[in-house]
């Protein structure tokens, strides 16, 4: 009878101790651990993929308990209803927002609680709990999320097939432009580059200026006699800083890597200018001056400037002299050329300026002999008795 009552004694022991334990299980997930928790009653209007009893409960990012319970509603089968315990210092407000978040690399569900500005507490109606009621789009996965914004993308492209399809069309049409012309398109980004400054340096060009004339004082003089020299005019061609050349079959073009220091045109005019100042003939040699009324002008036409076949420099100079009352009293042509002493740009300049040393002292002999010659005889341009 003792043995018996010894069993007796265990067994009842071991039952204590199990319904101990169901107890303490129960009260832990129910009544929310050792700590001070309350539960809430969380109202969600989809699907909480992948939330789980057990799942974490956080507020502004930290945890403050867990999902306890998840419950479907039969009356309202959108829904999904769930029982979280939580820390009762958790500022849960009436406008607290729920929402599901995912977190780790496995991205687990949790439960997000966030702020609110009310000051009062969120309490239940009597025997109820407290409910929130989580934003619709709560529950949404990014899945969910992906699969939604790959339905609107598919939509915009549905509804735009025929713009798009012109667009394609659009760039097939311009596509093909580009490589019909693609050898233009090379020359103009090779402009570009080269006003841009990335192009590699270019050699640098030699600039030539003319010899100053030999010109001797004249015997002949109109101390009294203002003349004006105009810029010259020429050919488009000479109208430049390039020294042209003309091949046999009458081609214009210009020697590479070689210029004058200014237009031809201008370098001439100043050429003749000094001249005629150095040959101290008249009372003044000018450009054409606002304030300045003339007795001649000397009008100039540059016909050749160049260098011709068989590396022969050719100058020819026209010119007219026009009294103060727009009479052309006197014209002539002047020329020479020479050949130039080797097959290169630099003896061909010089050529050129030395046949132009020879064409300029012919030309201002003239003007001053044929000046002199119709100089006025009255007022102070009067010529001086011998």
């Amino acid at each position: 009878m003792e043995v018996r009552a010894r069993y007796v004694q265990m067994g009842a022991f071991t039952l204590a101790v199990v319904a101990l334990g169901f107890a303490f299980v129960y009260w832990l997930n129910n009544a929310g651990g050792f700590g001070d928790r309350a539960s809430y009653r969380v109202q969600f209007q989809g699907p909480v993929a992948g939330l789980l009893q057990g799942s974490a409960v956080l507020f502004n990012g930290i945890r403050v308990g867990e999902v306890t319970a998840l419950t479907l509603d039969p009356a309202k089968p959108q829904q999904v209803e769930a029982t979280i315990v939580v820390d009762r210092s958790a500022p849960v407000r009436k406008d607290t927002t729920v929402s599901i978040d995912f977190q780790g690399l496995t991205g687990s569900p949790v439960v997000a609680l966030t702020g609110g500005t009310s000051p009062d507490a969120l309490v239940g109606a009597k025997g109820e709990l407290p409910t929130l009621v989580a934003r619709s789009d709560a529950g949404q996965s990014m899945s969910q999320s992906a699969r939604d914004v790959l339905h609107r993308l598919d939509g915009i492209l549905a509804e735009n097939a025929q713009p798009l399809r012109d667009m394609l069309a659009n760039i097939d049409t311009f596509a093909g432009a580009l490589a019909r012309n693609a050898d233009k398109v090379d020359g103009i980004a090779a402009g570009l580059e080269r006003m841009t400054g990335g192009a590699a340096a270019k050699a640098r060009v030699a600039t030539y200026n003319l010899r100053s004339l030999r010109v001797a004082e004249s015997k002949d003089r109109a101390p009294g006699v203002q003349i004006v020299v105009p810029e010259p005019t020429s050919l488009l061609s000479l109208d430049s800083e390039k020294v042209a050349a003309i091949s046999s079959d009458g081609t214009l073009s210009a020697l590479p890597d070689v210029q004058w220091s200014d237009a031809v045109t201008r370098i001439v005019q100043a050429a003749i200018i000094h001249g005629l100042e150095d040959s101290r003939a008249f009372g003044g040699v000018s450009r054409p001056l606002d304030d300045l009324t003339p007795d001649f002008r000397l009008a100039l036409d540059v016909r050749k400037f160049q260098v011709a076949p068989g590396q022969t420099a050719e100058v020819a100079l026209g010119g007219k002299i026009i009294d103060s009352k727009g009479r052309i009293i006197a014209t002539q042509v002047f020329r020479a050329n020479a050949p130039a002493g080797a097959a290169d740009a630099k003896a061909a300049v010089a050529a050129v300026d030395q046949v132009f040393g020879q064409v300029g002292p012919e030309l201002v002999s003239w003007v001053v002999r044929v000046i002199v010659e119709h100089r006025p005889t009255t007022g102070a341009s009067k010529k001086p008795a011998e």
